[in-house]
């Protein structure tokens, strides 16, 4: 495959990746890099680095949007933005030491446990709910916007919170992904922030930590402008797309195919960490 033709393969695959991820809610990143290093036999810290790019760009743009709806709660995404910044430099300095076999099983279990948190039942978050005294110090409860008017609500066990935030962090910076499954489970399930709340400032965080974290794969040299450029451009109009479908597409049936692919491809990957020969 000539330099033209392996560009456009790639910007199309990313195109796929940022259609599903946006429409599923988890981001492009988590699918891009199992598929460049599956299909295109890039060296997994490559792939990541590309990935982080792409997370950027399709963060910032969907960000824009969800702030200008007054969904996002800007005071819990900045406060665990801080935690997630942490675990993601750290992650990254860890990525540039771990050897590819262990990335790729790290890669594959996070994408199972990626499957797993899909199927969660979400819990609604009321305004019954008491106050936390330190969610009210850090001033992080805030109101819903409904038809029908602000729906209140306490933000709780911020502690905890703080603590899932660190270690997607880790994830992010280590395997290039935006982490936002793991984003919305410490936000939804444990400080039971409203579900529309959680996945929009869940947005909005995985630019900022992908940002952290990019720095230290530049520094290292895992990130190629030549594969940069067409991940980028293919992931931002899919998830463009993808937020212009997200209406009118049976969301259903596409989640259960992702989660079928996605499982598929964890599978691949940690085969491929145990050095077992995928035909």
């Amino acid at each position: 495959m000539n330099e033209v033709g392996f560009d456009l393969a790639v910007a199309a695959a990313s195109f796929v990746a940022g259609l599903i991820g946006a429409l599923i809610g988890l981001g492009g990143g988590i699918i891009i890099t199992p598929v460049l290093v599956l299909g295109f036999g890039i060296d997994i810290r490559y792939a990541m680095g590309a990935a982080l790019a792409s997370v950027i760009a399709t963060s910032s743009g969907a960000a824009a949007a969800f702030l200008k709806d007054g969904i996002s709660n800007m005071r819990i995404g900045l406060f665990l933005c801080t935690a997630t910044t942490i675990g993601a430099v750290g992650g990254a300095l860890l990525a540039g030491v771990l050897n590819s076999a262990i990335l790729s099983l790290i890669f594959g279990t996070a994408l199972l446990a990626t499957a797993g948190l899909s199927l969660r039942k979400v819990p609604d978050s009321t305004v019954s709910l008491p106050a936390d005294p330190v969610a009210v110090r850090l001033r992080l409860d805030d109101a819903m916007p409904t038809p029908t008017g602000p729906v209140p609500y306490h933000v709780q066990r911020v502690g905890w919170g703080y603590v899932v935030m660190v270690m997607a962090g880790v994830l992010s910076g280590l395997l290039g992904i935006g982490s936002g499954a793991f984003k919305v489970l410490g936000m939804d399930q444990i400080m039971r922030v409203p579900f529309r709340v959680t996945t929009t400032t869940s947005n909005f965080m995985i630019g900022v930590t992908a940002a952290a974290s990019i720095g230290i794969y530049l520094k290292s040299g895992y990130l190629d402008p030549v594969l940069v450029y067409p991940v980028a451009l293919g992931v931002l109009a899919g998830a463009f797309l993808g937020a212009r479908l997200l209406p009118v597409v049976p969301t259903k049936l596409l989640k259960a195919i992702f989660l079928v692919a996605i499982v598929v491809i964890g599978i691949q990957m940690i085969l491929r960490g145990l050095h077992v020969n995928l035909g």
